[in-house]
């Protein structure tokens, strides 16, 4: 009985320690992160697609690389990514 109850807790212990990482069993995590490699200061009068447009860039690929920008909040002096990989 003892030995029941033991595997029954390490089996808990791993279902706990599975979600509080992020993972399940049988599947593989994949964990990219995004690293700018060049960024911009915005200026008076830039928007998103001023921005995209001056650096060459797919508004969706700006968008990726710039996750949290609010583009109709975007304020002077802001830092923008204009280039970025996923590593």
């Amino acid at each position: 009985m003892a030995k029941i109850i033991n595997l029954i807790l390490l089996i808990s212990l791993l279902l706990i320690v599975s979600i509080a990482e992020g993972r399940t069993f049988g599947n593989k995590k994949i964990d990219s992160t995004l690293q700018c490699e060049a960024v911009y200061g915005v200026q008076a009068g830039d928007s998103c697609l001023g921005i995209t447009q001056m650096f060459n860039l797919a508004p969706q690929l700006f968008n990726e690389i710039n996750p949290n920008i609010a583009c109709d909040e975007l304020f002077v002096g802001q830092w923008v990514c204009t280039s970025g990989v996923i590593n």
